[in-house]
């Protein structure tokens, strides 16, 4: 071989190896996210009816363009730091994808991760009513099968399955079901709450199954958090304290959603779980916010009025300057740095069951 040939030969060896690495670098081959406005990256931006948005300032004064993307935060959630911790890049939002008529124009992301979570998305198709225009856990599985299917055709049928087995499914949903419940007399009229969280979980545990038939195997369930003690609730009160009653609701939910987590670990083959027990990390923050960093847990960061609660987090509202020492940016998500403690012990626990997403991974 000549000098000239082993030169290329040499330079097609480098690139071919850099290739490998960057193939190898992360710790999965992709995640695909399901959920709500805790996780949404910015979905809503492509909706035009709905009410739930966050593409406007102050949303996004932290995040590293300092502009608005969609996220209902101050900078990055919780998706964004999963996505860090195994060496991935957020998994986009699908409906930025797709045409108007929900053709899909770009499929590059598809082998990486999508994300599906939509702000105001409910386990229930009815919990849309609550923003106008949301994408409900149902529809967001109809999304994903479309992945699903090019992923089959790209690849084959057996490659994709071997792909899709070792990625993530994140699914942080079931906050606005309660929330939901809390403003609709009818539905309280017809399900008492123990009723009502059952056919959550009852209609969850559907949803999750179909995931499994397209693929799914290692599942990053969030549960629902203290939602009783958002500043939304908590200036309902004439002291400013937490809804009991909601929160009652929402670990009675939490409770059936792990039992239900371990009767598709024993029905269903291959299939893993990561449960992130959102509600006991939150007690934690508020019970000794000091040992988390926080000096303000009651009032919301952005807004306008009692708790900064009035008003949501618009260009009209007034936003504090000390960001991480709240746990509330508006009047429903937490700061940024409450997702990013969020996104730690999701990966390396605790707060975690059974498994936390490193050891997840290793499965």
């Amino acid at each position: 071989m000549g000098s000239r040939a082993f030169f290329f030969f040499f330079i097609f060896l480098c690139v071919s190896f850099s290739f490998r690495v960057c193939e190898c670098g992360a710790l999965v081959p992709a995640i695909y996210v399901f959920g709500d406005s805790l996780v949404d990256v910015g979905n809503n931006n492509h909706l035009k009816l709905s009410l739930a948005k966050a593409n406007f300032p102050h949303n996004g004064i932290d995040f590293p363009t300092t502009k608005p993307t969609g996220r209902f935060s101050n900078g990055k959630n919780a998706a964004d730091y999963l996505a860090e911790k195994v060496g991935l890049p957020t998994s986009p939002p699908y409906l930025s994808l797709v045409s108007k008529f929900r053709k899909i124009t770009n499929t590059t992301p598809f082998k990486t991760g999508v994300s599906f979570a939509s702000g105001g998305a409910g386990i229930f198709n009815e919990t849309n009513n609550l923003f106008k225009q949301s994408v409900a856990m149902g529809q967001q599985i109809d999304f994903y099968s479309s992945v699903y299917q090019h992923l089959v055709e790209e690849l084959g049928s057996s490659a994709a399955q071997v792909h899709l087995s070792k990625s993530l499914f994140t699914v942080v949903i079931g906050s606005n079901d309660i929330f939901g419940y809390h403003e609709s007399s009818d539905l309280r009229k017809k399900y008492s709450p123990q009723q009502y969280v059952d056919l959550m979980a009852s209609t969850l545990e559907s949803q999750l199954k179909r995931l499994y038939s397209y693929g799914a195997r290692k599942y990053v369930i969030g549960g629902v958090g203290l939602v009783g003690c958002t500043p939304s609730q908590r200036k309902r009160s004439r002291t400013g304290e937490c809804d009991a009653e909601v929160n009652s609701w929402v670990e009675h939910y939490n409770f059936g959603l792990k039992a239900m987590l371990g009767r598709l670990k024993m029905e269903l083959n291959g299939i893993a779980f990561s449960y992130f027990d959102a509600y006991a990390v939150m007690s934690n923050f508020i019970r000794t916010p000091s040992s988390y960093g926080f000096t303000e847990i009651r009032r919301a960061c952005c807004g306008l009025g009692n708790l900064n609660a009035d008003v949501p987090c618009l260009p009209i509202a007034a936003f504090c300057s000390n960001r991480n020492d709240h746990l509330f940016w508006d009047l429903y998500h937490p700061t940024q740095e409450a997702h990013r403690l969020f996104g730690n012990y999701i990966f390396d626990g605790p707060f975690t069951y059974a498994l936390n997403v490193k050891q997840l991974i290793a499965l």
